[in-house]
């Protein structure tokens, strides 16, 4: 359970600095546009700090982590949220300089959201085998 928490803590950190740098990055280079780096801050803490705080109650009533898959589930949600993550942060922070899109970033991005996706299969998988049966 102390993994859980930890992981929401470093989410909630780097959600944190993630949100100064969107504030003090766009102020530093005068930048009025939209940008990824606005959903950045939220996109940390939401599926980042809060779902790791959800899990760890889930954790904590239904022993999610005895599922064979729960291991799974962990490593491909935080890698594919980490790659979402950074290429949210490039792709805004090139945006902010004015360097046109990427389709390499694009498709990086979507590798990120495929592995959070299989990530979240696993968490569902070892969810419902967690839960009593009625």
């Amino acid at each position: 359970m102390r993994k859980l928490a930890r992981t929401s803590l470093v989410y909630m950190i780097v959600g944190l600095v993630f949100g100064v740098y969107y504030r003090e990055f766009t102020k530093f280079t005068d930048f009025t546009g939209e940008t990824q780096l606005s959903v950045l801050h939220t996109h940390t803490l939401v599926l980042g700090m809060v779902f790791f705080l959800v899990v760890l109650l889930l954790e904590k009533n239904f022993g999610l982590s005895r599922q064979k898959h729960f291991n799974k589930f962990y490593l491909f949600f935080n890698l594919g949220l980490v790659v979402t993550l950074g290429m949210l942060l490039l792709h805004g922070t090139l945006t902010v300089l004015g360097y046109p899109d990427s389709a390499a970033i694009s498709g990086i991005a979507g590798i990120g959201h495929i592995l959070l996706t299989i990530g979240l299969g696993f968490f569902f998988n070892s969810l419902l085998k967690s839960l009593p049966q009625t």
